[in-house]
């Protein structure tokens, strides 16, 4: 029996194809290029799992190669970027998985802005209109500061704070020059710090497995920088997010699965960002496995098949807690190696340098995630204590980069 994994998170694929070995299942990754996952393929036994190399973005050619798969019984989609790639594939082949209409919703942040406002469970709406009406919008309808985005944006990309109208101006030249996977829009810029609901949803009822800290970069960009899991909210406070969050994910018509909510904690509560239908990504997936005890792709699988993962009901065992930090270059360029890897065998909290760069590599942004060129991880005996790991382990390391060729040359 076969479960294909249509393309993968950068980590998580080793825990994904030992969750269906042990559920009796054979993982098929069907992947545009195989190398993005060498890290997890170079620790897996050659025969563990099938691959298939094809355009992951033709549905078509996709939907031919499942469908001379024997024995496929689910479909996993775990990225952003493939989420709708995945929900028509499963309704062409009758394969398990959440009504389309409600994953095409959860990828339009304009309208999870507006369908939580209209349910009371946000205090702003979206607001979208061309350039020149925007302008006049923003401040009437959405008030500033302000942030304007990326309907379908990942990553941090193309994420904007707007302070006051001059800056309002200036971003909506630079937006105009931007290409988007969806539309501009704006909403409101809810203060406070950030954090990250960890959820698995099923039959319309959701379990808060944890929450993963989310410590940005300095206003006005919104890199991420710093990630612990789990954030040690007292039970009242953790009971009022597992509540909210039951709501907010039913507003939208999210019955099953994992989701990655991010929200920020203002002074007037919880406010959401953006709702992602998938596990956590960078490395929070395989955090939650190590901090919770559970290899808690089972649940992935199982959903994947249809059943009511065991995951809802499973008194968990715990482990150490994690964090990781991101590791970006001081300059963008060619990357050429990180300095001080040697280093960490000798420091508190098992760091671990887990890559995302090749040698050679274009950095060309250093204002979000697409400028970082692996992840040190770390352990503790709770989230501060892991961050404090971490964050140690990663000032002992140095990002390097070379300048792009002819960077500089005026000559000729």
């Amino acid at each position: 029996m076969t479960i294909a994994c249509l393309e993968s998170l950068t980590f998580g694929l080793g825990h994904l194809v030992r969750a269906a070995d042990r559920l009796g299942e054979r993982l098929l990754l069907l992947t545009r290029d195989r190398s993005f996952y060498t890290y997890e393929m170079e620790r897996l036994p050659h025969d563990a799992l099938d691959v298939v190399e094809t355009d992951t973005f033709d549905v078509e050619g996709v939907s031919d190669v499942l469908r001379r798969t024997p024995g496929l019984r689910g479909l996993v989609s775990c990225t952003d970027t493939w989420t709708l790639v995945g929900a028509e594939l499963s309704g062409r082949l009758g394969l398990p998985g959440l009504d389309p209409a409600v994953l095409r919703t959860t990828r339009d942040k304009a309208a999870v802005r507006n369908r939580l406002y209209d349910t009371g469970l946000t205090r702003g709406r979206a607001a979208e209109a061309p350039g020149a009406e925007l302008r006049r919008l923003v401040p009437k309808e959405v008030g500033l500061p302000a942030v304007l985005k990326d309907t379908a944006g990942t990553g941090s990309q193309n994420v904007w704070l707007v302070r006051d109208e001059a800056e309002l101006e200036k971003v909506l030249a630079e937006a105009a020059g931007r290409e988007l996977k969806g539309r501009l829009f704006a909403e409101p810029y809810f203060s406070g710090p950030v954090y990250s609901a960890e959820t698995l949803t099923w039959a319309g009822r959701t379990r808060l497995l944890g929450v993963s800290s989310r410590l940005m970069s300095p206003e006005p960009y919104f890199r991420e920088e710093i990630t612990a899991f789990p954030v040690a909210f007292p039970e009242t406070r953790r009971a009022m997010l597992e509540r909210w969050l039951d709501e907010v994910l039913a507003a939208i018509g999210y019955t099953d699965r994992f989701a990655h909510v991010e929200f920020v904690l203002t002074t007037a509560g919880p406010e959401v960002v953006e709702i992602n239908p998938r596990i956590g990504g960078a490395l929070v997936g395989v955090g939650m496995c190590r901090a919770l005890g559970v290899n808690v792709y089972e649940a992935m699988i199982e959903t994947a098949l249809g059943r009511r993962p065991r995951l809802m009901d499973a008194d968990l065992p715990g482990g150490p807690a994690i964090a990781f930090v991101l590791g970006y270059p001081a300059a963008p360029g060619v990357f050429t190696g990180v300095a001080g890897l040697d280093r960490l065998a000798d420091m508190p909290g098992s760091p671990a340098w887990y890559p995302v760069r090749s040698l050679g590599d274009p950095v060309e942004h250093l204002t979000d995630s697409r400028g970082y060129a692996g992840i040190v991880h770390a352990e503790g005996e709770t989230s501060e204590l892991a961050t404090h790991h971490a964050v140690a382990a990663a000032n002992a390391l140095t990002v390097l980069t070379e300048p792009f060729p002819g960077a500089g040359d005026t000559s000729g």
